[in-house]
């Protein structure tokens, strides 16, 4: 792959990162208050998983490679993620009503996230043939800015699963 594809997956990966950090300040905490829900248990457990994958994924690819028989662990981790998040659509529908900005924004989130994987998919391949290790791979600014919002999400991820201590799930 060019290096212009993989930028263009890293500009896509922190345009990603940028919408889920609103989504999450915005919706998820001043909004909706998810974490005092009576009934948000699987949806807050759901979201600390899924933090934690994010905070793995956006953490390394602004910086390393993932060479070898790492690749397939980093594609293992996105399939995760997005298994993930199909349950959480269905948790939330059982559990609240989406406002619609929410709804529209997470359709925007998955447009962007289509696109960071058509990029970034190609080039796992490519690192699948490559001995196994984490290769060097500095990506400037997004670099920066992933590395910031990894933290970040992370944080967010402790925070959902502590939260979702003793907290019923919905019903099914």
């Amino acid at each position: 792959m060019s290096n212009a594809g993989m930028n263009a997956a890293i500009w896509l990966l922190m345009v990603q990162a940028c919408l889920g950090a609103f989504d999450t300040l915005y919706y998820h905490e001043f909004k909706l208050k998810l974490a005092h829900g009576d009934h948000t248990g699987l949806e807050l457990k759901l979201h600390a998983v899924r933090d934690f994958a994010y905070s793995i994924i956006i953490g390394t690819l602004g910086w390393f490679t993932w060479n070898g028989r790492l690749a397939w662990v980093l594609l293992g981790i996105l399939t995760l993620e997005i298994c993930i998040t199909l349950w959480d659509f269905i948790e939330e529908d059982k559990i609240r009503k989406l406002p619609s900005g929410e709804r529209a924004m997470h359709a925007v989130m998955g447009i962007v996230y289509g696109g960071f994987l058509a990029y970034l998919v190609p080039e796992a391949m490519h690192w699948v043939e490559k001995p196994l290790g984490f290769g060097a791979k500095y990506h400037g600014f997004p670099a920066w800015v992933l590395t910031l919002i990894a933290v970040g999400v992370f944080v967010s991820g402790v925070r959902d699963m502590i939260s979702s201590i003793g907290k019923k799930s919905s019903a099914s």
